[in-house]
Parts: C-alpha cells; structure tokens; sequence
C-alpha cells in the first residue's frame, strides 16, 4: 500500500531523504506537490491535495531539517 496525502510524516521524511540540501522554506507549493506525485511510494491522486496538506507535510520537511 503506498503513500496517501494524509501521511504527511512518511512524506515529510520521503522529502528529507530525497533533498536534504534543500531549504525547505524556500520551497513553492507547485514544486512540492510535484516532488510528492513523483515519488516512487505515492499511490494518490494528484487533484486531491489542498493548501492545508501541503502546509502539514511542509511543516514535517521543516521539523526534520532542523
């Protein structure tokens, strides 16, 4: 079973691993959403996302960068 919108801290974490060069504060949500769909775990339809699961994902990317 792959990764759904709602598991912003598999995601988060996924994110972290994959661009941990990157300053996630710096990322936009259009590059993010991107980066999520194409994750090789994600198994969710890409229209199903909002503001409010980007921003929970976002905040895990943040919390394991710091």
């Amino acid at each position: 079973m792959g990764l759904k919108w709602t598991d912003s801290r598999e995601i988060g974490e996924a994110l972290y691993d994959l661009y941990p060069d990157v300053d996630p504060k710096t990322v936009r949500f259009t590059d993010l959403h991107r980066w999520i769909c194409e994750l090789d775990e994600f198994d969710d339809e890409p229209e199903t996302s909002n503001e409010k699961i980007l921003e929970a994902i976002l905040l895990v990317w943040l919390d394991e960068a710091e």
